[in-house]
């Protein structure tokens, strides 16, 4: 009976994906893969690189650019092979003006506002005169339908500043930069002035993405700097017949050719299944895109890197796809999808970084949730970089949209500092740090190490 016993315990430790011994290799390696990291910091350097091209709009020169860095950068780090995916995507020029100027009812000049105009709004074909009318929600925009006509909107949402998890103030207040402009139309608004979205009080505005509805009038939108906002609002309780005047000459020019960027260093054992790393390359045209996404980006590419250096034998194909039109469009994602869907390879997981380079916390696992379980099993391990936990949530905005691939992860570093930043001039690579960077990329990179050697996704 007693040898039984101890016959079915082996068994059992033998089942578990950690077995002592290979939780020794497991731990080495991953230690191995962090030293590495952080003493090399090749995706910090490779970072830096990037931002020198300048911000990396869709559609855009320097976009272009980015996405030939990349593709030389993969293949100077080793890669197996390393591709453009050639792909179109929607081209909006922000133009040489984006002003509003505050007059007092009277008709005197006050001040220029801290403006950016948003991301795919229509410019002001010479100016815009009119009204203002502030409104904080949309329920109230509708209990004030009969004010609106002819007006300026001005939506002066504060950011929520007890809450937090940043991602869910932001996304409590992106609905009225996002809509906004289709909200204001139906009630003949002549534009809108968004308050910036961001936890950072200074008068840096925040740009971002706005949506028309070809069954409603378009017009012009811009997001505006906190302080301004706050002016702004304090000045026409004062002075309600003041007005504001918008000049922009922002426009669409269609579309245009542009890449994804695709690399890979292939599985020994497994080539045909494919383990994905990822970012999107585009960025707004303010600051760098150094957190949003660069660093995603040089993250994602230097794990492949990692995992050579560091004398990792990959049984399956380690993948790095950098996205294009992430921020207004969603094209290169849609163009990897359509890539992928029938390939005839096995495409098991994707990971996306895509929340700025800060300090690794966890990582959320949005299609098999059994895999939760499983990843937690090896925290202690994953904890090397910094790691804390596993839990069930949203991966991606690109890679949410690749249907085939079995399991999407999210990397979710801290997020106190993200918006500060967000879609800003203030997004720039001085505002990263090298260290919690390239912990960024271990964690992920020994997530990858995890899965591929222990045969965690099948």
């Amino acid at each position: 009976m007693n040898q039984q016993i101890i016959i079915l315990i082996m068994m059992l430790f033998a089942a578990s994906p950690l077995f002592p011994g290979d939780l020794k290799s497991i731990s080495q390696s991953a230690d191995s893969i962090v030293k590495t990291a952080l003493r090399d910091s090749t995706g910090y350097k490779l970072l830096e690189s990037l931002c020198q091209i300048g911000p990396r709009l869709s559609g855009s020169e320097q976009s272009v650019k980015a996405a030939l860095f990349s593709l030389d950068a993969m293949k100077k780090q080793g890669y197996d092979t390393a591709w453009l995916q050639p792909i179109t995507v929607p081209k909006w020029v922000r133009g040489t003006k984006e002003r509003a100027i505050l007059k007092s009812g009277k008709g005197k000049k006050l001040k220029p506002l801290s403006v950016a105009s948003l991301g795919g709004s229509i410019g002001t074909n010479g100016s815009i005169s009119a009204g203002v009318i502030e409104i904080n929600s949309f329920n109230e925009m509708k209990s004030k339908a009969g004010d609106i006509k002819d007006k300026i909107v001005f939506y002066n949402v504060k950011w929520d500043q007890g809450l937090v998890n940043t991602f869910n103030g932001y996304g409590r207040l992106a609905g009225y930069r996002v809509f906004g402009g289709i909200e204001a139309a139906k009630y003949g608004a002549k534009g809108f002035i968004v308050r910036s979205i961001t936890t950072r009080n200074d008068n840096t505005p925040h740009t971002g993405v706005t949506y028309y509805n070809d069954t409603l009038p378009k017009i012009p939108g811009l997001a505006i700097g906190i302080i301004d906002a706050d002016f702004l609002s304090n000045y026409i309780k004062k002075d309600p017949s003041a007005k504001v005047t918008l000049e922009m000459n922002c426009y669409s020019a269609g579309d245009v050719p542009s890449y994804n960027v695709i690399g890979e260093i292939k599985g020994k054992e497994f080539p045909y299944e494919i383990l994905t790393v990822s970012g999107h390359l585009d960025s707004w045209d303010k600051g760098d895109g150094a957190h949003d996404d660069g660093a995603g980006c040089m993250q994602s590419l230097e794990i492949p890197y990692l995992l050579k250096k560091t004398g990792y034998q990959n049984k399956r194909t380690v993948r790095c796809v950098l996205f294009m039109n992430e921020e207004n469009g969603y094209r290169g994602a849609d163009g990897y999808a359509n890539l992928i869907a029938n390939d005839g390879k096995e495409h098991l997981l994707a990971i996306e970084s895509d929340r700025g380079a800060y300090t690794p916390r966890g990582f959320t696992v949005e299609k098999d949730t059994a895999l939760v379980g499983i990843l937690r099993e090896f925290l202690p391990v994953l904890r090397k970089a910094g790691i804390d936990w596993v839990e069930t949530g949203g991966s991606g905005a690109d890679i949410a949209r690749l249907k085939t691939i079995k399991n999407l992860i999210g990397f979710v570093p801290d997020d106190q500092r993200y918006f500060d930043v967000h879609h800003s001039a203030n997004d720039v690579f001085s505002e990263v740090n090298h260290r919690e960077l390239e912990l960024g990329s271990a964690s992920m990179a020994i997530l990858i190490m995890l899965i591929d050697k222990n045969d965690l996704i099948k």
